[in-house]
């Protein structure tokens, strides 16, 4: 990809500052993405037990699909599917909004297990290892969001997308905040969206295979 290929809508100035920051560290980037790859394989293999369990417990709690694959916007502003194990009822997006309140009646009695131990996040090891995600990250969002970009917003989908980043630490209760209003989607664009921006901006000008490294040691802590 080279800048002038980008998107129309990821061309301005904002974008083209990145842009030249991240080519500066392109060896960190290579150096990212091959942590990100042997991670990912050891993680699996360790893990293939719990996952193995948890897509039987999906299966038999409530009807539908093992893992639930909802578009959102990754890398150069491509729409891409995550994984995540389901902890929603079948076709949850369609019958509400698209962010999930703590107490969200569409979520099944094993999906509140599964979320309030970040374990749906696991599934995503798989778009790491094709390529649309990486361990760290800002995360994706769902394209209503992204329309709400400002201009140099839209230079976070300069990176791959992550499982966590230091904005998914600092909003990790951001329930509650959703849950207090009666318009969650207005409040998650409004109050929540700038500050995680913010923060992912911060990131990408930071960017470093050591600061991925205390960000997912961060991430354990503050799940555990």
């Amino acid at each position: 990809m080279t800048l002038k290929a980008l998107p129309p809508n990821m061309k301005n100035e904002f974008t083209q500052e990145y842009w030249n920051q991240l080519q500066r560290k392109r060896f960190t980037l290579f150096l990212k993405r091959t942590g990100d790859i042997l991670a990912s394989l050891f993680i699996l293999l360790i893990f293939s037990p719990v996952l193995l369990l948890l897509a039987i417990a999906v299966k038999l709690d409530s009807p539908g699909p093992v893992f639930y694959r909802q578009v959102r916007v990754g890398r150069y502003n491509r729409d891409f599917r995550i994984y995540k194990f389901r902890t929603m009822v079948q076709n949850a997006d369609k019958i509400g909004p698209a962010v999930t309140t703590g107490e969200d009646a569409r979520i099944t009695r094993i999906g509140k297990l599964i979320r309030k131990c970040r374990l749906d996040e696991f599934s995503q090891l798989i778009n790491v290892l094709n390529g649309t995600m990486s361990l760290v990250g800002p995360r994706p969002e769902v394209r209503r969001y992204v329309d709400a970009y400002s201009p140099e917003g839209m230079a976070t989908l300069l990176v791959r997308p992550g499982i966590t980043a230091p904005s998914s630490i600092a909003f990790k209760d951001e329930d509650r905040l959703l849950v207090a209003s009666g318009d969650p989607d207005r409040i998650y664009i409004e109050q929540i969206l700038p500050p995680k921006t913010e923060l992912n901006l911060e990131y990408i000008r930071k960017v470093s295979v050591w600061g991925d490294i205390k960000i997912m040691v961060q991430t354990v802590a503050a799940v555990i």
